[in-house]
């Protein structure tokens, strides 16, 4: 009689299941960038000089068997990157001269002298502000694929299943003196971009045995590229204040 116990015992602690844990090595995408607390120039704005940011990656966006004919990251870099300087240490450290657009400029201030000919005005127009320095730099890499993976298990042909990608972004940025011509300073900064995608996949057999039945469902999340080239050139013009006060280039105020 124990013996028979002691099978029955053996035959339901057999049934139950022991969980099993996966741990999925998926990325958590960052959507905003982490901004430092930079104290204040000691000898107030720098005036600055931003005339292009160009993209010399050529990469194409991915479409997956074929590379679409748009860029794959932005052609307004400039854009981002005087925004960043603007920003940067809540905004005491650079004054940025229009440079991007200077002809623009030069006509417009041209069409108010000759209005003011016109009329007589003999009221000068105010100097243009120049720069002692150019910022100028661009987006020098875009690796797509850098890392891959996913996580995926069925059981009668229903499961979930998570996949991941990784690509790279990367710029540079460097720092020239107007009146010499030197490069002062070369700063490189990089930022992944990620992609995600979960499904649920059901798959099953009619009695039959001559049809099938197959459904699938899932969500997919992208981090945008443009998130992630703003957040490398903020950590670039960051950088390239810290390593500038160590060169002795500008000095912190405290």
């Amino acid at each position: 009689m124990k013996i028979l116990a002691l099978i029955l015992l053996l035959c339901l602690t057999s049934c139950v299941g022991v969980p099993v844990k996966f741990q999925q090595d998926k990325p958590q995408p960052i959507t905003e960038p982490v901004k430092m607390k930079l104290s204040e120039p000691a000898n107030g704005k720098i005036v600055v000089g931003v005339y292009s940011f160009t993209d010399k990656t050529g990469q194409r966006k991915d479409g997956g068997n074929i590379a679409k004919l748009s860029s794959a990251v932005t052609q307004g870099g400039e854009t981002l990157l005087i925004k960043s300087l603007q920003d940067v240490g809540d905004g005491k450290w650079f004054r940025i001269v229009e440079r991007v657009n200077l002809d623009n400029l030069l006509k417009e201030r041209q069409l108010i002298r000759s209005a003011r000919e016109e009329v007589k005005d003999v009221t000068p127009l105010r100097t243009v502000l120049y720069a002692g320095m150019l910022i100028e730099g661009a987006i020098v890499s875009y690796d797509t694929n850098v890392k891959t993976g996913g996580f995926g298990i069925r059981y009668l042909g229903i499961g979930p299943n998570t996949q991941y990608q990784e690509d790279l972004v990367t710029v540079s940025i460097r720092v020239v003196s107007v009146s010499t011509g030197e490069v002062l300073l070369t700063v490189n900064s990089e930022k992944k971009i990620l992609s995600v995608a979960e499904s649920v996949a059901v798959f099953k057999f009619y009695d039959s045995g001559t049809k099938s039945f197959e459904n699938e469902f899932g969500v997919t999340s992208n981090e945008p590229g443009v998130y992630a080239l703003k957040a490398a050139i903020q950590s670039a013009v960051e950088e390239m204040i810290i390593q500038g006060e160590k060169k002795g280039i500008w000095q912190f105020k405290q």
